[in-house]
């Protein structure tokens, strides 16, 4: 096989885990079961679209003699994003379908320049304007993958509240819905709103991103304040796409949504 080139740092490690295992004689079931995970996540790593854990790393290191090697470089590798939505936002990179459900937040994927910065203020007590500039950088550098009109297929639901709270002041909060609508108007994203007038509904207490891929088994991801869960297990991921399936059920349809979405942005251009 020719060796690939150009590949990024997550791509050779798992370059070299592959190299590793083979070498070993192990399949991707065997080196899972000696590691305690999924044979998924084994495949995820060595096509670079993950990283382990540091107790996985560490499990490789022991399952394949390596001497601490695995360990040791995931730690040498530069993570642009929070520890725990590392792995996401290199999943979405390779997602043929992304399904985003947001209850209070524009998505990453999806929020503007003025909207994101306000977002990273009101997060820290103590911050500086470079440490914020770099967050913001790397959020809005995750909409990359939308400049491809096909791919990956993007859907959003939002929750009304999302579009009712001035992130970042009224005109700001304008721009980011009309960003929003936009990108829907276009036929880039599938947009559907939740309305109060719903009630209670199936994701109400969390925020949920499916993705699914080409070559590899589907995830879901749930996120809170200060820590998110990636899930590859088949169960799960198929219970929270049936919550999805069951809120989306309750939400207004693609052209309701767009039209309410510029109804507020109407009235949120009139805010301070």
């Amino acid at each position: 096989m020719a060796e690939r080139t150009h590949l990024t740092p997550r791509q050779k490690y798992g370059e070299e885990l592959r190299r590793r295992r083979l070498a070993a004689g192990l399949t991707q079931q065997e080196l899972a079961e000696m590691v305690v995970c999924s044979h998924t996540l084994i495949s995820h790593i060595e096509a670079g679209r993950r990283l382990p854990q540091p107790d996985d790393a560490r499990r490789l290191d022991q399952a394949l003699g390596t001497d601490g090697w695995f360990e040791r470089w995931l730690l040498d590798l530069e993570r642009r994003y929070i520890s725990y939505f590392a792995e996401v936002a290199e999943l979405e990179k390779s997602a043929a379908e992304i399904r985003l459900f947001a209850s209070m937040l524009v998505p990453g994927l999806l929020q503007t320049e003025d909207y994101a910065r306000a977002v990273y203020r009101a997060y820290k007590t103590n911050f500086t304007l470079e440490e914020v500039d770099q967050l913001v950088v790397n959020r809005l550098d995750r909409a990359r993958i939308l400049s491809n009109p096909t791919s990956p297929v993007v859907w959003a639901l939002l929750d009304e509240a999302v579009i009712r709270r001035p992130v970042g002041g009224g005109p700001a909060m304008a721009k980011q819905l009309l960003h929003v609508a936009d990108t829907a108007e276009s036929g880039r994203i599938r947009l559907h709103v939740l309305p109060f007038c719903s009630g209670a509904h199936a994701l109400m207490e969390g925020v949920l991103t499916l993705m699914k891929f080409e070559d590899s088994t589907p995830v879901a991801y749930t996120e809170s304040i200060v820590t998110g869960n990636l899930m590859d297990d088949p169960a799960l991921v198929a219970e929270a796409r049936a919550a999805y399936d069951l809120a989306l059920s309750d939400a207004l349809s693609h052209h309701e949504s767009l039209a309410l979405i510029r109804e507020f942005a109407e009235g949120h251009a009139h805010e301070r």
